[in-house]
Order: C-alpha cells, then sequence, then structure tokens
C-alpha cells in the first residue's frame, strides 16, 4: 500500500486533488456556439451548425459523405444496417472491445464472431479474422482500440479476397492515421464517438462517414425513419429507420471542438509522451506507434509483466483519489456471449492491463502522482 499525501480533505483524498480519468477540454468558443444555437437554432435554422459540422468533419477526414448520430453506437448500428447485416449473418470482429462494437450487430439480429487480438497493438488478428470466415460472414469490424490502429492492409487484403466489407470502428481513434489516410475513412464506413470522455466531444454523439455514395444515400434514409432525402411527400416513409440524429447544439459544441482539433489531438499525445518518459524501464508496454501511423493515444494504456498485481495498483490509486479504468473485458467472458478460452492473448493481456488518466491539460505534477504509484506497483 502506498498513499501520497497527509491529512484528508472533504473526499478522503489525503490533501491531493482528483486525478479522473478523462475530461473534455471546453473552452468559451464551444459555450459560445453552444449559447448561438440554443437562441437562434430553430425552424428553419434548425440544422445549420448540424450540417455544417458533418461538413467541416468529412473534409478533416478527406471522405466525401459524413452523417451526424446520437451516439458512436448509433453510427456503427445504421452503417450495418445499410451494408444490410440482418438475421442469420456473422460479423466477425476482436474479442477485446467495448460492448457497444458487439450491440449493433446483436440488435441487428447478427451474430457476433469474437477473435484473438494482435499481441503487440491489441487490435483484431488478421489472421485469426480470416480462420472464422464462414458463408454466412458478412462483415469485419476493425476497432482501433484505444487509439491504436488495425492492420488495415492485412484486413482488406482479406475483404477483397472473401467479398466482405471491413467497416471501421474509429469511436477511440480520432487523430490516429495509417500514413497519410486518417483512422475511419479507409474502410466501407468508419463510426466514430464524441462521448464526453473522446478526445472531441459534443456531450453524446457520434458521426458515420464513407466515401461510398449509395452507401451514403441508403444510411441517410434510415437515419431518417426510412424517409428518402428529397421525397416530396411530407411524413412518407419508404422503410422502417431510425432516429440517430445528433441534435443542433451538440453539433454546435462539435464545431468549436473541431476548430481545435490540432490543440485537443497534442493535448493526448503530450500526456502520452509523459507517461513514456515516466515509465521507461519498467518493462511495461504501451500504446505502440507502428512506422507509418500516428497514435491519437485517447487512452494511455499501460500491460504489467505476468505477476502485475493490478488490483493492489487500483486500490493504491484509488486510495490517493485517481481514477482507475480497467482494460476492456473479452466480449466473449461477458454473460450474454458463449466463452471463448482459444482466444488466449485476449483472456491474457486484460487482466494486466488499464488506461491511465488522461485528460487534455493534466498537469506533469499529477501525472507524476500516477508514474510514482504506478512504478511501486511494478517494483514491489
Amino acid at each position: 500500500m502506498i498513499e501520497l499525501g497527509t491529512g484528508h480533505d472533504e473526499s478522503g483524498s489525503n490533501g491531493l486533488p482528483k486525478i479522473h480519468y478523462a475530461m473534455p477540454s471546453i473552452t468559451e468558443r464551444e459555450v459560445s456556439y453552444a449559447a448561438d444555437a440554443a437562441r437562434t437554432g430553430w425552424g428553419e435554422r434548425c440544422y445549420d451548425y448540424l450540417k455544417r459540422f458533418e461538413r467541416a468533419f468529412a473534409d478533416h477526414l478527406g471522405v466525401r459523405h459524413a452523417i451526424a448520430t446520437s451516439s458512436g453506437t448509433g453510427a456503427l448500428t445504421l452503417g450495418l444496417a445499410g451494408l444490410g447485416i440482418g438475421p442469420g449473418d456473422e460479423v466477425i470482429l476482436a474479442d477485446i472491445n467495448w460492448i457497444a462494437s458487439a450491440a449493433p450487430i446483436v440488435h441487428l439480429g447478427a451474430t457476433p464472431v469474437f477473435v484473438d487480438i494482435l499481441r503487440d497493438s491489441w487490435c483484431i488478428d488478421p489472421v485469426s479474422v480470416e480462420a472464422a470466415i464462414t458463408p454466412k460472414t458478412k462483415a469485419i469490424v476493425a476497432v482501433h482500440l484505444y487509439g491504436n490502429t488495425c492492420d488495415m492492409a492485412a484486413l482488406e487484403l482479406i475483404g477483397t479476397r472473401h467479398g466482405i466489407p471491413v467497416v471501421e470502428d474509429a469511436a477511440e481513434a480520432i487523430g490516429s492515421r495509417i500514413g497519410e489516410r486518417r483512422a475511419g475513412s479507409i474502410g466501407a464506413f468508419g463510426a466514430f464517438s464524441f462521448h464526453g470522455t473522446k478526445t472531441l466531444t459534443t456531450g453524446e454523439g457520434g458521426m458515420f462517414v464513407t466515401q461510398d455514395g449509395a452507401l451514403f444515400e441508403r444510411v441517410l434514409m434510415l437515419s431518417n425513419h426510412g424517409r428518402r432525402a428529397g421525397q416530396a411527400r411530407q411524413f412518407w416513409a419508404e422503410q422502417i429507420g431510425y432516429k440517430f440524429k445528433m441534435s443542433n447544439i451538440a453539433a454546435a459544441i462539435g464545431c468549436a471542438q473541431l476548430e481545435r482539433i490540432d490543440e485537443l489531438v497534442a493535448g493526448k499525445r503530450r500526456v502520452f509522451s509523459y507517461y513514456r518518459e515516466g515509465l521507461a524501464g519498467t518493462g511495461i508496454a504501451m500504446n505502440p506507434e507502428p512506422p507509418s501511423t500516428v497514435n491519437g493515444f485517447w487512452m494511455p494504456t499501460i500491460i504489467g509483466p505476468a505477476a502485475f498485481d493490478r488490483e493492489r495498483l487500483l486500490q493504491d490509486f484509488a486510495r490517493n483519489v485517481i481514477d482507475g479504468r480497467v482494460f476492456f473485458w473479452p466480449l466473449s467472458s461477458l454473460p450474454m456471449f458463449e466463452e471463448n478460452l482459444a482466444n488466449t492473448v485476449s483472456y491474457d493481456l486484460h487482466r494486466r492491463a488499464l488506461n491511465l488518466p488522461s485528460y487534455h491539460d493534466l498537469r506533469e505534477t499529477d501525472m507524476d502522482r500516477v508514474i510514482t504509484l504506478v512504478r511501486h506497483a511494478i517494483t514491489n
């Protein structure tokens, strides 16, 4: 047990301020845009900021089409529905992921097929993907975990060889790039999240993006209760659709955040670099950044050695008023799915990994507190 302070305040923090694992960076720009949307964004102007955000985000990614949604889950659901995913289909994804990557597959009546991850990137293993393909496989979901990028070149080759679309869950990968292409702009479509913990936030929200005009038109209709754009008959729906629209006020915040995107990503990269330097020589593995890639480092993550006692470190974090966040569980270990112990890397790494506090404005003195506790946990 280690405590870094003396005395106590009202939260039992030993006199030290609490360190949150994630917080947004909100300036007067976001506040003024949101206020303007609240004052003027009604009637004929009810979608002004929404359309502006969609155009700006598409330009930022270098894609043709974008649809703002109420969540990243909504964006992924719409994209998979637009691909025609439904009952009897299988969709392959990595076993280590947040449930939001699998839930849309289940809601559409399809079956998620969980495969193992790579030990270095913690992202989906292309070899395991190809081994899992069956005649029922209708899509491969590449989730860029914690900002780490999937091997999109290998996955795209597999997809082309088998005639299966590869889609990107880039919810955690704003700021990440593979070569000159931004994460989320490479696959059949990309889905982003703007949850309050993300590098760019609208509070809640997401974005569907694609280069495919036909897919865009299908998803656009699905996103508007099944009403086709330009339909002359008011309230005429051609099919059952969805309602995952982002609010104009949330989009206003998104516009302001996107204007600051380089600053926001730089803040994340600063935090990661400080941790990496402070934990050098401990034998801890952290988020990789292979040649020809850029990692947005949404969530700096450590993986300790085999004997690493993660629970003791989390207890030390709690005693020192530091938020600790565990690595995602293997999805196949959750009660609604069938356990798959053959995914040995997934079942190994998740037990000895956790995310470190990582908000943009984290001070070096705060990171020093985190580093001290991590180094103590590794050496004792």
